[in-house]
This record gives structure tokens, C-alpha cells and sequence, in this order.
């Protein structure tokens, strides 16, 4: 008898997905090595997966072909695991919004360290370092199991334009902002671009005025007026010598934005 399949089972009744290790040897009452066994076997049949070590998650049968529970279905209870705030972010934050222009392929969370991307079946979790993630503000949503925590629309916007390289490259960038723009308030915008670097506010003017969202554009004049500017490259991983510079937005526009609208 598998006492490992009947406490699975039991945190099913009661609307639980998510165990660790430390839980399952605690409720079994029996030795680490005895209960790891158990575990294996159940693993082998694809009724749990290990998307951490030592944090173990229940996969029902509708999910089984994926072999792991959705992201938004375990990150929270990871999280709080492992004592780190956290908050979906990027593209998989735009996603919430209705802004993700195809779905992304991996459910990015924004963390105050450096963390290993997690593989989990066929789902992957990519982890992106921003010290002030507890400063973000951050809706929160309910999903099967539980809620989750999502950068706002604004926050959402300067973090795509902060993190190109993580969201598909500039010209994603533009087509996600243009889907995104919708949902974003403009008082909440300034507010949080009053926090953001004052580069990424430039690109996102930038940005925003490329996808013809003019009335947000305007909103960011007023936080750079009241900023130190300096001429920045739109594309910060190359070269702009010799680039044309946008004289609103202080942005040397060393490589051409082609959205996809």
C-alpha cells in the first residue's frame, strides 16, 4: 500500500496542490528514505512532479499529457516556500491583460535575485532579478488554486521596455504595448514611471508614440520634465554613434521598431 497515494489524494479532497517533502514525512510519520521512495513511484506515474527540490505538486489527470500543473497553479505556493516575494511579470503579466500577442513561452516572474530558470514537465519558469519588487504595485488574481500576484498595466509597460532582451526584442515590445496600452491608467503610469529609471521612460515614450498611443505619451512628458535627460540609446545593447536622436524623447534610435499591428 502506497500511504504517499492515499495523503495525495487526500490534499485533492481539500483543494490542495502543492506539498513538500518536510510535509508528506511529517503527516506519513515515517523515515525520509521510506516516504522519497513512495514518491518515486508516484512520480514514475506521472501523478506528481518535482518542479522544485524538496516541493512536489499533484498533477490531476487533465493535466498529466503536460506533466506538471500550470505555472499560475504552483508559483504562489513555491514562493511563499521559499520566503521570496515575487510577482508574474513581463510578457506573462501582459498575457493577464489580454496583451500577449501569441502566449508566451515561459512564465516569467520577477524575484529581488537571481534565480535557475525551473523546469517542470512541459512547463518552464524563467525567474528575471529587480531589487525593487516590493515597491512594484501588483493586482492579484484568483486561480484554482489560490491567488497569484500580477504587475499592474504600468508597471507591466516600463518593466517590457526595462527588459527587452527577456519580452522578444523591441519590435515584440511595440506590438505587445500596443494591446497593453488599453488596460493602462495614465495617473497610475506617471506614478510608476516617477519610480522607473528615467531611461526606461524615454524608450517607452518612444514606444508609445510608434503604436500611436499619443494621450499615454503625453502623460511621460510631464515626468520628464521634471527628470535630469540624457540622450540613450533605444536599443541599449548596441552601438549608437552616429544614430539619429528623437528630440522629444532624448532617444538615439539606433535600430528600426517594426510592430506587428
Amino acid at each position: 500500500m502506497n500511504a504517499a497515494a492515499d495523503y495525495i489524494e487526500n490534499l485533492q479532497v481539500n483543494g490542495k496542490l502543492t506539498f513538500t517533502t518536510e510535509d508528506i514525512v511529517h503527516a506519513l510519520g515515517k523515515s525520509l528514505p521510506a516516504v522519497r521512495g513512495q514518491l518515486r513511484r508516484l512520480k514514475d506515474k506521472g501523478h506528481i512532479a518535482d518542479p522544485f527540490r524538496g516541493f512536489h505538486v499533484v498533477v490531476p489527470p487533465r493535466y498529466r499529457r503536460l506533466g506538471c500543473l500550470p505555472a499560475d497553479h504552483f508559483v504562489p505556493q513555491l514562493m511563499a516556500h521559499l520566503k521570496q516575494p515575487y510577482y508574474v511579470a513581463l510578457l506573462s503579466a501582459a498575457a493577464y491583460y489580454g496583451a500577449a500577442h501569441q502566449k508566451p513561452q515561459v512564465f516569467q516572474v520577477m524575484v529581488t535575485k537571481a534565480r535557475r530558470r525551473l523546469a517542470c514537465g512541459g512547463v518552464r519558469v524563467a525567474f528575471v532579478a529587480r531589487r525593487e519588487v516590493a515597491d512594484t504595485p501588483v493586482v492579484e488574481r484568483n486561480t484554482p488554486a489560490g491567488v497569484i500576484r500580477i504587475a499592474t498595466p504600468a508597471a507591466t509597460a516600463l518593466e517590457l521596455v526595462g527588459y527587452p532582451e527577456r519580452c522578444g526584442y523591441l519590435d515584440n515590445v511595440a506590438t505587445v504595448l500596443a494591446e497593453l496600452a488599453e488596460s493602462i491608467d495614465g495617473d497610475a503610469l506617471v506614478a510608476e514611471a516617477r519610480r522607473s529609471p528615467v531611461a526606461w521612460v524615454q524608450r517607452l515614450g518612444y514606444l508609445l508614440e510608434i503604436v500611436e498611443r499619443h494621450k499615454l505619451a503625453e502623460r511621460l512628458d510631464e515626468v520628464l520634465a521634471a527628470s535630469r535627460v540624457f540622450t540613450v540609446p533605444l536599443a541599449p545593447w548596441r552601438g549608437s554613434e552616429g544614430a539619429a536622436k528623437d528630440p522629444r524623447w532624448q532617444v538615439a534610435i539606433n535600430t528600426d521598431v517594426e510592430p506587428d499591428v
